[in-house]
């Protein structure tokens, strides 16, 4: 762990550490730096410094305000609207590194062909998810906000327990409904044998301040820690 003004995770300097008072060898991990920690809104627990998927509990109550969150303003995002407008395209398999998009279509058999966690490709992650190949060319479809901490080959689809949900695109690259009618996947899973990454990430990269590279956006970021906040006033 980083020792700062507060304990935060190795290589994710926005996710604080805190003694969780209610377990022994129990931490409580947070986006909110708050003292003492507020448990409703936090990622989850882990027994484990560095953690692994096994030692996580997840917090139901902060993945269904991720989710919220990311259904209010995944489409504003500006590297999201950058994978719709690749989407309208001639081309239209252009979306940047490793994005993928899956054009509307009716629904193919389910493939056997799974990796670790369903697989790249596979039907498991719900929603538009499970409709593969990349095109589109003026054929709207759907496309994913995932997890950057295993981004996938060039076109290829996220692993099902690294995405968060999907978003339909119409033929000339604008949002369904305006706001793309964010589906959720219900298989993200918070921690992986990648690691731990709790950001919504779609296309972006940045340096943190301690030196690591992530796939964030801090767009995102900050409107998930905004709703915390105010969630934290409530309580």
């Amino acid at each position: 762990m980083n020792r700062r003004a507060l304990a935060t995770l190795e290589s994710h300097p926005h996710v604080y550490v805190f003694p969780d008072d209610r377990s022994i060898n129990s931490h409580i991990l947070s986006l909110l730096p708050n003292t003492p920690p507020k448990p409703d809104l936090a990622i989850g627990t882990t027994t484990d410094l560095p953690l692994t998927p096994d030692s996580l509990s997840e917090n139901p109550n902060f993945l269904k305000i991720l989710h919220s969150v990311l259904s209010d303003h995944a489409y504003q995002d500006a590297s999201v609207t950058s994978q719709a407008q690749a989407m309208a395209s001639s081309s239209g398999s252009s979306l940047g590194s490793g994005g993928a998009f899956f054009p509307q279509q009716r629904e193919r058999r389910r493939s056997t062909n799974y990796g670790g966690g369903g697989g790249a490709g596979g039907d498991g992650a719900g929603g538009a998810s499970s409709q593969g190949g990349a095109g589109g060319g003026g054929r709207g479809g759907y496309i994913h906000v995932y997890d950057h901490r295993n981004p996938p080959d060039y076109g290829r689809i996220p692993w099902p327990e690294d995405i968060f949900g999907s978003l339909e695109v119409n033929s000339d690259g604008s949002f369904v409904d305006g706001n793309g009618r964010y589906q959720e996947s219900g298989t993200y899973r918070l921690a992986t044998r990648e690691g731990l990454y709790v950001e919504p990430a779609v296309q972006t990269r940045c340096v943190t301040d301690d030196g690591s590279s992530l796939g964030l956006s801090s767009f995102l970021r900050e409107k998930l820690v905004q709703r915390l906040e105010k969630e934290a006033e409530n309580l």
